[in-house]
């Protein structure tokens, strides 16, 4: 018997429709500072996944209603969904498909300075360094095992649908951004009550 608890999602349709009709839940983005700087739904929230696991206490006392969580695809937002869950929130949903599907929906959304998703920044950096030390391994033996090993990361990112590779490429610069000071959302949260 599985104990893994069923995450509720809600539609683009259905959430564009709340928008309009001005009964928008609250909006958390998980996704990097720079991912929402780039494109995000107006009136969401950045809450980038790892500072909403270290503070899910604090941001709960002040979400008491529906909360509508999304990132690029729905994977950290259903990540960011366990996280709130834990720390007893209830009234939680994730975006179906991210900001991928609200986009491809055609629903509104704001933007900002064009920037490469983590997605198309991890397949960079991986492919970039197969073809290196693929090249390189034909002068110095063995250099072909680090592409090898990235593949296997790779592999295995897939397999436990995790990536380590965007996990270190979302704290360069770039991918940070102005850092997301959690005192000033839950300020925003209070005042939007």
């Amino acid at each position: 018997m599985s104990t893994e608890r069923t995450v509720q999602s809600i539609t683009p349709a259905v959430l564009h429709r709340l928008v309009q009709e001005g009964r928008a839940p609250r909006l958390l983005d998980v996704r990097t500072p720079g991912e929402f700087r780039t494109v995000h739904i107006a009136g969401s929230y950045n809450v980038p996944l790892h500072t909403l696991r270290e503070h899910r206490a604090e941001l709960r006392s002040h979400l008491d209603e529906e909360v509508v969580l999304v990132c690029r695809s729905g994977q950290r937002a259903r990540e960011a969904e366990q996280a709130l869950a834990q720390a007893g929130l209830p009234n939680l949903r994730v975006l179906e498909g991210g900001m991928n599907a609200w986009e491809a929906a055609g629903a509104p959304v704001e933007r900002g300075a064009e920037r490469w998703d983590m997605e198309r920044q991890v397949r960079l950096v991986a492919g970039a360094i197969v073809l290196t030390t693929g090249l390189v391994g034909i002068v110095v033996p063995g250099a072909h095992l680090i592409g090898a090993a990235v593949g296997a990361g790779l592999t295995y990112a897939a397999l436990s649908n995790s990536c380590a590779m965007g996990v270190l490429l979302s704290k360069l610069p770039y991918n940070r951004g102005p850092r997301t000071d959690v005192r000033t959302v839950i300020a925003e949260l209070r005042s939007a009550s």
